[in-house]
């Protein structure tokens, strides 16, 4: 890809790696139900992922379900929570929208989780909302897709397991940036995005605790143990595989953006801008900023236009400004509709964190000099 990618958690890009992987799949078509040999191969290469997923958040490959991705995931983890009994859900404030939409569309009461200034989770009021009546499933991510702003998983398991409840975690985003493990973090259900490991999109894994039972949410024939209907996706399963092993490998790699990060998040500072979740855990790929009076969408064009590829989660489809629930949930709503998400991954070098730096202030110096020439012509 020409020019500077840094939109990772959007999209990552694909390993070649992984292009090899899904390449020698697609050439060997086989159905993984098939007895045949060819069908045998395919299955081997399902299996294989399978494996390769759990082990990268610590779970035994049985705990693996395969699907399109991690819209679907979240919503059959839900789906499984309310299935095995919980009568409310517990939602934080700024989980992602395929989160947060499920929940609110599951057909049984929703309470919001708020989150301090820094966007993390109020585990005092978590607590006094599961003293109340009713078993809940509680979904929280572990790391935000927006300010990279880490929750306090353990913590509130430890509230959750007290209460009788579910804990459902989307690691779709810190898989692969931080350890991420099942265990340690004690959730019942767990989801994940290739996509965003330098894998394929479409296609997503639902983890389950060990003794927890998942859920339908697709009929049909019996493939993922019966609780995921339709063909397996060989190819793009292969390339999750490769994808999860990468990521393992390179984890301790990730660490280098922390400092690249940080020093292009001085810059930006140094001319005005505000880092959202910055007195916070975050990831370690990830700078989320705003201003004041300088709009998402012409922040992104205007460095689009000197090659920085960079990605806002208050710009909707259709190009208006639409005020980032994230930033709005911290309370600082003058900031709302200026944020700009900045995320580095695997083909992300020192350069590119430095010229989108240089890029930003130079666009913003120009943006506030033309702010003060229209002020003086209007006065």
């Amino acid at each position: 890809m020409t020019g500077v990618y840094l939109d990772y958690n959007a999209s990552g890009l694909v390993r070649p790696e992984v292009l090899d992987a899904m390449t020698k799949a697609l050439a060997d078509n086989g159905n993984p139900s098939a007895v045949h040999a060819a069908g045998r191969r395919a299955r081997a290469r399902v299996e294989t992922a399978r494996a390769q997923v759990g082990e990268l958040v610590g779970a035994d490959p049985t705990a693996v379900v395969f699907n399109s991705g991690g819209t679907e995931a979240n919503a059959q983890g839900i789906a499984s929570a309310l299935a095995a009994g919980c009568e409310r859900l517990i939602v934080s404030a700024t989980e992602h929208p395929c989160v947060a939409e499920t929940a609110a569309n599951a057909g049984a009461p929703v309470e919001v989780l708020p989150v301090d200034e820094n966007g993390v989770i109020d585990l005092d009021w978590l607590a006094a909302a599961l003293s109340r009546p009713g078993r809940a499933v509680v979904a929280i991510h572990h790391a935000n897709n927006e300010s990279g702003v880490i929750q306090p998983i353990a913590e509130a398991a430890a509230l959750v397991r007290a209460a009788g409840g579910w804990l459902h975690v989307d690691a779709i985003q810190s898989a692969g940036k931080i350890a991420v493990d099942i265990r340690v973090l004690d959730a019942d259900s767990l989801t994940l995005s290739a996509h965003k490991l330098g894998g394929p999109q479409g296609v997503g894994a639902l983890i389950l605790k060990e003794g927890v039972s998942g859920v339908r949410i697709l009929h049909g024939a019996g493939q993922e143990r019966g609780l995921r209907a339709g063909t397996e996706n060989v190819p793009g399963i292969a390339g999750f595989g490769v994808a999860a092993d990468c990521a393992a490998r390179d984890l301790e790699a990730m660490g280098s953006h922390i400092v690249w990060r940080d020093d292009a998040q001085a810059k930006v500072i140094a001319a005005g801008a505000v880092i959202i979740g910055g007195g916070a855990p975050r990831l370690p790929n990830t700078l989320f900023m705003a201003v004041e009076g300088w709009d998402s969408p012409q922040q992104l064009i205007t460095l689009d236009l000197t090659g920085v590829m960079v990605s806002a989660g208050s710009a909707c489809s259709s190009g208006k400004v639409k005020p980032s629930k994230t930033i709005s949930a911290m309370g600082l709503n003058t900031l709302a509709t200026g944020g700009v998400r900045v995320s580095g991954g695997w083909g992300t070098s020192e350069n590119d964190w430095v010229r989108f730096a240089d890029a930003w202030v130079a666009a913003y110096n120009k943006h506030k000099t033309r702010a003060a020439e229209r002020v003086r012509e209007v006065a």
